[in-house]
């Protein structure tokens, strides 16, 4: 994965268990990991964590490691669904990811 930000780390690990593809209780790789995975300072994937941490996404629990919380929150199922035969489709018709999540901003903004 390319270098990032501790946000853009976290918003990572978020969306997974957003999606439900990290489960309550699983375990999170380790913050030296993480860091060789995205190509980031040791200190750029631990504020990752934290920020996860003060949302209560992710706990940590000394030897245990940092797991997923017991009640992170998740979409609901068909809002999941939806999204990912959206980003199938932008797949399909080339649709960059900036593009998707700008008209999804947009979209969003001109609902509330």
């Amino acid at each position: 994965m390319s270098e990032g930000t501790s946000e853009q780390v976290a918003a990572h690990f978020r969306g997974l268990i957003l999606a439900g593809r990290i489960g309550a209780g699983e375990r999170l790789p380790t913050v030296r990991q993480t860091a060789r995975d995205f190509g980031v300072a040791l200190g750029t994937a631990a504020r990752a964590y934290r920020l996860l941490e003060a949302e209560g996404t992710i706990v940590t629990r000394g030897a245990a490691g940092t797991r997923v919380a017991d009640q992170p929150s998740t979409l609901p199922g068909a809002v999941t669904a939806k999204l990912r035969a959206a980003v199938q489709e932008a797949l399909r018709s080339g649709t960059s990811q900036t593009e998707i999540m700008n008209a999804l901003t947009a979209i969003w903004d001109s609902e509330q």
